[in-house]
């Protein structure tokens, strides 16, 4: 679609705990914190998009063990400095690193930071609090 009317668009997000629980968050350029994650694209599986953006975000390998959230609406707005208007539909996945390992940054990334459950700092888009207290046990994919 091209033109300023609102644009529907799939993404992704991780929730990734370090030993101690806490909650690894990414500092974008315009110093905002994330959840690791992004768009999805076209024909791609979400948890396949996930593991792709969590490397390329990240360093770190990731496997997805359950979905924690579907989020959209008003509050996953976000209006460009070129005027372009996307809605996201967000799927959070509570996630287990398996390799790699953290970078410092990129071009998507400012930097990485792991943050506690209780002390997560205000979020780019709104992820309820509740998500962040405990990792879900259950297993997606088995």
């Amino acid at each position: 679609m091209v033109g300023p009317r609102l644009l529907m668009m799939p993404a992704v997000g991780a929730i990734v705990r370090d030993a101690e629980g806490r909650i690894l968050l990414q500092l974008q350029h315009d110093d905002r914190w994330t959840l690791p994650g992004g768009a999805m694209e076209p024909g791609e599986a979400p948890a396949l998009a996930l593991i792709r953006e969590v490397l390329e975000e990240t360093g770190l390998v990731v496997e997805p063990r359950s979905v924690v959230a579907v989020m959209g609406g008003e509050a996953s707005r976000v209006v460009y400095p070129n005027g372009d208007q996307v809605e996201y539909v967000s799927i959070i996945f509570e996630c287990v690193a398996t390799g790699g390992a953290l970078i410092e940054g990129n071009d998507e990334t400012k930097t990485l930071a792991y943050f506690a459950p209780d002390a997560v700092p205000a979020l780019a888009f709104p992820i309820p609090r509740e998500l962040f207290a405990e990792p879900r046990k259950t297993t997606l994919f088995d």
